[in-house]
């Protein structure tokens, strides 16, 4: 309690945010008895909380620090997600938790997106015929690294719908169904290349695709 005595010797008011239950009472119980002028800053709001959601308090320091640090997680993830996202700078590759890999409309982006907000830096490839895989792809362990595949005919109308939205004509070659089968079919061969696990998107939604990722990656760190 050297606090107090240079408080009572300065004819300091003391003033503190305690959460513990049992460290408060012996404060402000010195405090009374040294005659030392106190607030307890988060005392009455905790006890009002606990009345009003009729719930005891965890009394445990350090807890708003940790919501900050996953907040801080999250948001360093989602930069990382958007920094690397496409394909725009092949060294995220190496510093990723997992890659995703797969042709135009295959869920790479949202679904970078989706997993940054469950705290793991996410990086994403396209792959096209017409481009070599970066040499990162295969320095780094298969198991983090997903391709992604799709249901030809599912993926035509993804691209049909895409052009259309851009005031594009739907018969543009990105669409037609003769490059969906070369792209996919490449597509194939780089993910048998690399060695990493296949999920085929056609029909599943971010969030459960995510959910396959995300127990692939756990499986893959046992």
């Amino acid at each position: 309690m050297e606090t107090l005595q240079a408080a009572k010797e300065e004819e300091a008011l003391v003033a503190f945010t305690l959460v513990v239950p049992e460290l408060r009472n012996v404060l402000v119980r010195e405090a009374e008895r040294l005659s030392i002028p106190y607030v307890d800053i988060m005392g009455p709001m905790i006890d009002g909380l606990a009345k009003l959601y009729n719930t005891e308090p965890k009394g445990q320091p350090g807890l708003i620090h940790r919501l900050d640090d996953e907040y801080f997680r999250k948001v360093e993830a989602i930069e990382f997600a958007v920094k690397y996202d496409d394909g725009r700078d092949p060294r995220g590759i190496l510093r990723a938790d997992v890659v995703l890999i797969g042709v135009s409309r295959t869920s790479k982006t949202p679904l970078s997106m989706y997993l940054a907000h469950k705290r793991l830096k996410v990086a994403n490839v396209p792959l096209m015929p017409e481009v070599e895989p970066p040499e990162e792809l295969f320095l780094i362990p298969p198991s983090k690294c997903i391709g992604l595949v799709i249901d030809p005919n599912q993926l035509n109308n993804i691209r049909r719908e895409r052009l259309k939205a851009l005031g594009l004509t739907a018969n543009a070659n990105y669409a037609s169904m003769s490059r969906i089968l070369q792209e996919l079919d490449y597509a194939e061969q780089v993910i048998k290349r690399v060695g990493c696990p296949r999920i085929d998107v056609s029909n599943k939604a971010v969030e459960e695709t995510a959910s396959i990722i995300l127990e692939l990656l756990k499986k893959g760190a046992e």
